[in-house]
C-alpha cells in the first residue's frame, strides 16, 4: 500500500488516527468478496446489504470495535457433499471477512438475515446540544 506523503508532513503532528483511519478504508475497499450495497435511508440512517448466500446466522458475526464495523462468516468444513460431487460450483464457499470504518458517533441499529442477504442498519443519532459556561477569572 502506498503511504500519503501529506500525512508525513512535520506540520501536521498528532494525525496518526487520522491516517490509520485512511489505510483501515483503503484496505476495506480493495476487498471484493462479498459484494454488498450501502443505501441512504434518510435522516443519518445507512443500511449495508451483503450477499451471503449459503451462510446461516450461526455462521456469520457482525462486530463493531474502535469504529470498525466487521463482518464475518465462517464455513465449518465441508457443505455436506464430497467436492466432486459438483459440476459446477459458482457459490463460493470461503469463509471472509468484511469492514467498514464508521464515523463518530454511527451505532449499529439491527443485523437481520433475509434471502441470502444480511441487512445492517446503522444510525447516527442527533448528538445532544450541550452549552459550557466558562467561568471568567480576574488577573488581579
Amino acid at each position: 500500500m502506498n503511504r500519503s506523503l501529506i500525512f508525513d508532513s512535520p506540520f501536521l503532528l498528532g494525525f496518526e488516527h487520522t491516517r490509520s483511519l485512511i489505510e483501515r478504508a483503503a484496505k476495506a475497499a480493495a476487498e471484493s468478496y462479498p459484494p454488498y450495497n450501502v443505501e441512504d435511508r434518510g435522516e443519518g440512517a445507512l443500511r449495508i446489504t451483503l450477499a451471503v448466500a449459503g451462510f446461516s446466522p450461526d455462521q456469520l458475526s457482525v462486530t463493531v470495535e474502535d469504529r470498525q464495523l466487521v463482518v464475518a462468516g465462517k464455513r465449518e468444513g465441508a457443505t455436506g457433499k464430497a467436492e466432486d460431487a459438483f459440476l459446477h460450483r459458482g457459490i463460493a464457499a470461503r469463509g471472509f471477512v468484511r469492514s467498514f470504518v464508521l464515523a463518530d458517533g454511527m451505532v449499529v441499529d439491527s443485523a437481520t438475515l433475509e434471502h441470502g442477504l444480511l441487512h445492517i442498519d446503522l444510525a447516527r443519532p442527533e448528538p445532544e446540544k450541550r452549552v459550557h459556561s466558562i467561568p471568567i477569572r480576574s488577573a488581579g
